[in-house]
């Protein structure tokens, strides 16, 4: 068969996983020649044919029927293109046989053998068909307000008819697809069509009655796929993956959007060659949100990649288009130094720090903020041009934090959902922030807004209080999920809906989760239990005490060497019997605000160090790099205690991985010491908690770990297993969206959308 589509609106338009599966029916069928009929100029139309998700087209007619060439070289079809051009007067002609009608504006776009205008009018069409008939020219009139000046008899459907004819294609091997008015030649001509759902009221009004028209429900390429199944003429390999496609897109699932600081795979160099790979690093995210599109869904992820020159354009691309064959990467192109100042400067001066409650280092640039509402309105325009009528759009973290506000200004359609991955502060200290209104009046346009635990959800209310009149809609009791009473972060109630003046907004408590799976596949095969018993080994008796964490202040590293020293001091008894090993995962390069805790660190595990160790035994290891992961869980296996402490942390994902670790060890466990200013406390019932703030609170509870009886740490941390089994990564994305599909469902009126 021979494919003859209109571009904008039909063959670029309709919804995503359509567009997706038609390039793909078209690329991997022979079958198919593919013929591009548009109004656009060739020059136009050259940026199409460079990107690599639209299937290349054997012929290419544009100008509205006047130009004819090749797809693959772009010459002209030399017979076809010279007829048209014998009878073109020229431009300057028509434009000087029009300078005496008033409300034409010529469209300054490349074209060739053809002039159009803009018209104010509908009554002027007649004036100028009158007048450029003396030329010998034709006139079409579309979409109410485009008038294109043509040579006589040419026209989209004359010239796919000389080229129909040219090639040799009989012509109930043809179907043209169209959107417009000035697609009805094409129809004209008897060959089979397609009007494609959302057209032009006036190419359905003017097509009635012509023969062989299928008239879809489905916008652009699904019409067209629409319209390949319905027409018994076109052959089997054609009409089966076809049908297939229509049957799946009848699904009510929506088009689903991922916004996120990074993609899901890292770029290498291989043999030369830049490669695009999945991460090194298992974490559970990235894995776990690409999965949602493992089952052929439409989706797009956003996330912005380093280009050297400031406003680039980078093209869509396939994530990986064996796995996920419907999932693009809309890539946001950003310099080095946008973002330095986005993430490494501003973000971690003047969020990070006010975030966790470290008012003291938070430092405030307007300048820095400018930029920083210039990258989320890319991020919004770039989701807004990608979106499908009435997507979900899943925004990730701070970094976007006024995304949902543009975003809803350009699309009230789309259905926004937001995850808080780090803490939320409460009300007298978010509200240092001098763009307080903007942050939480932009949140406020979510339909669903998650956060890690309910403290941080009723925080979040607070704050949204203090600037606009809101009223609460709906509580619930936090247990026994979450603990209540006698946990700092604890509380006994949660909202879960509030009302704006705009709108309804539904908030939720969900820890994320960490790939259990993984951890227990690394186990398997029982090479991992081997290294953590040949670590066990190497330790000769002694008991490890476990820290990782990423450098950082808020990490609290420097509170707790300097209680681990005071326990020394206090406890000789345990001089050569124990060590803390202590990993640091550097910060991202360019971090300077890390630079002095990194001094002070060095300079306190140097002191420590060199008044306690001897030959058999240095007190403190620490390590400034970054391990592999299965590196980390030998630690994480060899560890008779892991000590986590920070001073304020949104979750903590390192308690949960130690738990998952310790889970596959058969025989004795070890014991998880865990900060009350964790957000991961007040899920992890069975952890000891511990004051970071506090010295003598720390050493008391590593005591008490280093004498818990055999049989209680066992028991602990068999429940505390069974909790990081449950509520692993997967449940957490699950949880999400079906929470997120609630409040959209709610929202929209609709009927439960089926994820």
């Amino acid at each position: 068969m021979l494919l003859a589509t209109d571009l904008d609106g039909t063959f670029l338009g309709g919804k995503s996983i359509h567009k997706q599966q038609l390039y793909r029916l078209v690329r991997e069928n022979s079958d198919i020649k593919l013929v591009f009929v548009t109004g656009r100029g060739l020059e136009s139309v050259i940026p199409i044919l460079n990107d690599p998700i639209i299937p290349n087209p054997d012929y290419i007619i544009c100008d509205v029927g006047a130009t004819i060439v090749d797809g693959q070289t772009l010459a002209p079809v030399a017979s076809l293109q010279a007829d048209v051009e014998r009878n073109w007067p020229g431009r300057l002609k028509i434009a000087d046989h029009l300078k005496h009608i008033p409300g034409l504006v010529y469209q300054e776009v490349p074209q060739q053998r053809r002039c159009s205008f803009f018209v104010a009018e509908e009554a002027l069409v007649e004036t100028v068909t009158n007048s450029v008939a003396e030329l010998g020219c034709d006139v079409i009139y579309s979409a109410g307000k485009f008038l294109d000046v043509l040579p006589l008899g040419v026209n989209k459907g004359s010239s796919l008819t000389k080229l129909v004819d040219h090639l040799g294609i009989a012509r109930e091997d043809v179907l043209v697809a169209g959107d417009t008015q000035n697609d009805l030649a094409m129809y004209q001509c008897g060959f089979k069509g397609v009007v494609v759902g959302n057209s032009e009221p006036r190419l359905v009004a003017a097509t009635q009655g012509i023969g062989q028209i299928y008239y879809a429900d489905a916008a652009g390429a699904g019409g067209i796929i629409e319209a390949i199944a319905h027409f018994p003429e076109f052959p089997m390999s054609l009409k089966d993956p076809a049908e297939e496609i229509f049957a799946r897109a009848k699904s009510d699932s929506p088009q689903l959007l991922m916004l996120y600081h990074r993609f899901p795979y890292e770029k290498v160099t291989i043999n030369g060659r830049e490669e695009r790979v999945a991460p090194a690093s298992p974490n559970g995210i990235l894995p776990t949100l690409q999965g949602f599109f493992a089952n052929g869904r439409a989706g797009v992820w956003v996330a912005w990649e380093e280009v050297e020159k400031e406003g680039e354009i980078l093209r869509n691309i396939y994530i990986d288009k064996e796995k996920y064959p419907n999932l693009m990467a809309s890539r946001i192109g950003l310099t080095k130094k946008e973002v330095e100042i986005f993430y490494k400067s501003f973000a971690k001066e003047a969020f990070w720090p006010t975030i966790f409650a470290f008012i003291d280092k938070a430092h405030f640039n307007h300048d820095h903020w400018e930029h920083f509402v210039n990258i989320n309105r890319k991020f919004a325009e770039k989701t807004a041009e990608q979106a499908d009528q009435g997507a979900v759009v899943w925004i990730h973290e701070y970094n976007l934090w006024l995304v949902p506000g543009f975003l809803r200004q350009m699309r009230p359609d789309l259905h926004i959902a937001f995850f808080h991955h780090t803490a939320f502060p409460a009300a007298n200290t978010f509200n240092i922030l001098p763009w307080r209104r903007e942050i939480i009046g932009s949140l406020l346009q979510c339909d669903f807004i998650g956060f890690h635990i309910p403290r941080y959800v009723e925080n979040f209310v607070d704050v949204a209080r203090s600037l606009f009149p809101i009223e609460t809609l709906e509580k619930v009791n936090c247990a026994p999920r979450f603990l209540t009473y006698g946990t700092t972060m604890g509380i006994d109630s949660m909202t879960t809906a509030v009302k704006t003046a705009q709108r309804e907004v539904r908030l939720g408590a969900i820890p994320v989760g960490i790939n259990v799976e993984y951890i227990r596949d690394a186990f398997s095969d029982g090479e991992m239990l081997r290294k953590v018993n040949a670590m066990k080994a190497q330790l000769n008796g002694k008991k490890m005490i476990l820290s990782a964490e990423r450098l950082d202040y808020v990490k609290g590293p420097l509170e707790k060497i300097l209680a681990f020293e005071q326990f020394l001091e206090e406890h000789p008894e345990f001089h050569g019997k124990v060590e803390l090993v202590n990993i640091c995962t550097p910060p991202a390069k360019g971090m300077k605000i890390y630079d002095a805790i990194k001094l002070q660190l060095e300079s306190a595990v140097g002191r420590i160090n060199g008044k306690y160790s001897n030959m058999n035994w240095t007190p403190i290891r620490l390590f400034f790099r970054s391990f592999p992961f299965d590196e980390i869980l030998v630690y994480y296996g060899a560890a008779d205690i892991a000590w986590i402490t920070p001073l304020r942390d949104g979750l903590n994902l390192v308690a949960k991985e130690y738990v998952a670790a310790q889970g596959q060890l058969p025989g004795d466990k070890g014991v998880l010491i865990l900060s009350e200013f964790a957000g991961a406390a007040v899920e992890l019932s069975y952890v000891i908690l511990t004051n970071p703030y506090d010295p003598k609170a720390m050493k008391e509870n590593l005591l008490q770990a280093l004498r818990l009886p055999v049989e209680e740490k066992n028991m602990r941390m068999e429940r505390l297993y069974e909790q990081v089994k449950h509520f692993d990564i997967d449940f957490w994305a699950d949880d999400f969206m079906k929470q997120a599909l609630t409040a959209t469902v709610a929202a929209s009126g609709k009927n439960a959308y089926a994820f």
